[in-house]
């Protein structure tokens, strides 16, 4: 049988909480950021962001953590037929910090867990006979059910013509040699240990450890003594790990010096935090080898993927994925501390976000000046403008159906509750951070934008309106640059992704390259949004210009969407045909097109909440069907032409 797979990873699986004020103590850490973590867990993700087909066998608890961690392995790709639920035992969790450049504490909570119950039950030999490689790891050893576990899958691996590959992960206090308190230590030399990694060795075709981690599958505390011991039992590669030092590989026979063997070379990199650096090493060098690589380039996956660990504060999710890697091998990077190189930042951002239809359809509900401009005139009270919105949501769900490339825009003003039903559903969701009819640009609730938006579900858009003009005098587009990199820099830091909306008609002439001129001035100050939203233009050239700008300062841009600016439905419809041919306009987002005589009517009590939503519903709906007719115009017309070329 043919591979499906190409690796899977066995044993750990846990939810690490990092604090986030770095250089404190564990004891006065006041927030954490959660991801997922433990050794074959983050292999699994790191593989599979390096472009490798993965699998996890493992276990988790039946409740939040548990469910965190399969729906992120879902997310970055990775097969998740071989996570078990454990109904009896709880997700492991891990607390770890950074206190300084050399000290990195951490707490394993792992008592009676769910991964260490790993049973022999759990291997399924279909499952592992899918994929071309299995890891095995050192801490799953530690126990004879998990270790039973494992010795199963290296025979199915085996019994299929599969390699086993082995990271020796040895953290002493996993094995009861160390308290709870000494998480941080990597080294107890222990024979206990040692008699049990041994007789893993035969079996593996590939063995990577630092320089302790081979001393305790050696037996030896002697670098090469202990690499000619693992020699000694196993014809796998063996790989030593040695920091800043890069790394040295021995294939064969073991020389006569750690400098005779394959050498790859480390990169000089400001060390940030070192956890999770072991793992983002192995998911490099497995890149390489898996695909048959030579092993100075397996070398060069895996000290770049290192580099990146350590210049970053969590484990798994700041593993490079392969344009990253490729990016970084080939241009290098003027910082040493990559974290602060903005181009690789992008590239990491913008492969590693949230997965999203490749269109957008969305009902615009977030408008809070216009709506309290309405009650106001017709003499309804504004508290009933929340009831309103949460009928709009029910409009987009019927018209939804459950569907992807649907969404909406709410505010937090009067849409809370209209939030929390809109995720109900498999919604885009985008809400406004600007002053509404702010100019020059200013934000809601005033104080700090991060503290505001640290508060949002991460899949919550941030959208910003800003009215801009290039005729508009200097001072004015340097308020509101200033304010939109302000904005940028918050949501990158909290990892929020950003939908930023630029008016320029109602402030000046709008020419064929208005539009783009805008988008290349905001490219140009380094912001990068993931999404565009922008008015219909005229003429195809200005959607031709604007197309041009994006693919060629952010080929990773979700694209564009419509607003409606409260045209009627049939200028909407030749919008839609107008715009359709640029590829980079993905779908629309409209409001009052939708919502406006349905609002004035129910405000007015002149219709039920049923009417309204029916209303609303049908409106959205024919603007779903002109955007599908549109586009659907511009893809034959496309084909068309690359027929006829």
């Amino acid at each position: 049988m043919k591979p499906t797979l190409d690796v899977i990873t066995i044993g750990r699986a846990s939810v690490d909480l990092y604090g986030q004020q770095v250089g404190g103590r564990l004891e006065d850490m006041a927030s954490f950021s959660k991801a997922v973590g433990g050794c074959p867990a983050n292999i699994a993700i790191g593989t599979a962001r390096l472009g490798l087909k993965s699998g996890l066998i493992t276990r988790v608890g039946d409740e939040a953590m548990g469910r965190f961690i399969r729906e992120q392995m879902e997310r970055e790709g990775v097969a998740t037929q071989g996570i078990v639920t454990d109904p009896e035992r709880l997700t492991a969790l891990v607390i770890l910090g950074v206190r300084d450049s050399d000290s990195f504490p951490l707490i394993f909570y792992r008592d009676n867990c769910a991964d260490m119950a790993l049973t022999e039950d759990d291997i399924d030999e279909d499952f592992v006979a899918s994929a071309a490689a299995i890891v095995v790891t050192g801490t799953h050893i530690s126990r004879e059910t998990s270790a039973a576990a494992q010795r199963k899958a290296i025979r199915i691996a085996k019994a299929n013509g599969r390699k086993v590959a082995f990271d020796v992960d040895y953290r002493p206090n996993l094995w009861g040699l160390l308290g709870h308190g000494a998480g941080e230590s990597r080294y107890v030399r222990s024979d206990k240990v040692t008699e049990h990694l041994q007789p893993i060795l035969a079996d593996c075709d590939l063995v990577v450890g630092t320089e302790e981690e081979l001393h305790i599958a050696g037996g030896s505390e002697e670098t090469l003594a202990a690499i000619r011991a693992i020699r000694a039992v196993s014809k796998a590669t063996i790989v030593c790990k040695r920091g800043p030092m890069g790394c040295v590989v021995f294939p064969g026979e073991i020389p006569d010096s750690l400098e005779e063997g394959v050498k790859g070379p480390g990169f000089p990199v400001d060390v940030y935090n070192v956890l999770g650096a072991g793992d983002a090493f192995m998911s490099g060098f497995l890149r390489g080898w898996l695909k048959g690589e030579a092993l100075e380039t397996c070398c060069a996956y895996a000290n770049a993927s290192g580099a990146f660990a350590v210049s970053r504060l969590l484990c798994s999710p700041e593993i490079p994925t392969f344009p990253e890697l490729q990016h970084f091998l080939k241009e290098g990077s003027r910082h040493r501390a990559l974290r602060f190189d903005e181009d690789i930042n992008h590239i990491h951002w913008a492969t590693t976000r949230r997965p999203e239809a490749d269109s957008l359809m969305a009902l615009a509900i977030d408008h809070r000046m216009q709506l309290e401009a309405m009650a106001k005139e017709i003499g309804a009270p504004i508290e009933r403008i929340p009831d309103f919105k949460v009928l709009a949501v029910e409009a987009a769900a019927r018209v939804a159906k459950g569907r992807p490339g649907f969404g909406m825009l709410i505010d937090g003003t009067y849409g809370r509750e209209a939030l929390f039903r809109a995720a109900d559903h498999p919604f885009w969701i985008g809400r406004p951070v600007e002053l509404p009819g702010s100019r020059p640009l200013d934000f809601e609730n005033g104080g700090s934008l991060g503290a505001q938006l640290v508060e949002w579900p991460v899949g919550h858009t941030i959208k910003c309106l800003c009215f801009y003009h290039p005729d508009d005098p200097p001072e004015l587009k340097q308020r509101q640059e200033r304010e939109l990199l302000r904005l940028y820099d918050a949501a990158r830091h909290i990892g929020r992704e950003l939908l930023v909306e630029i008016i320029a008609g109602k402030h000046g002439e709008l020419k064929a390259d208005t539009v783009a001129g805008i988008l290349q001035r905001l490219y140009d100050l380094g912001i990068k949004p993931d999404w565009w939203k922008l008015e219909p233009q005229r003429e195809k050239a200005a959607w031709s210009a604007i197309g041009e700008v994006i693919t060629r300062n952010d080929p990773y841009c979700r694209g564009i969407v419509l607003l409606g600016l409260e045209a009627p439905e049939d200028e909407l419809e030749a919008a839609f045909a107008a715009a359709a041919s640029e590829p980079q306009v993905k779908g629309f987002a409209v409001g009052r097109t939708i919502f406006n005589d349905a609002a004035r009517r129910w405000l007015k009590g002149e219709m039920s909440d049923e009417a309204a939503i029916a209303d609303m519903a049908a409106r959205f709906q024919r603007l779903v069907e002109a955007w599908r007719r549109a586009a659907g115009h511009a893809e034959a017309r496309e084909q068309q032409e690359l027929a006829l070329s």
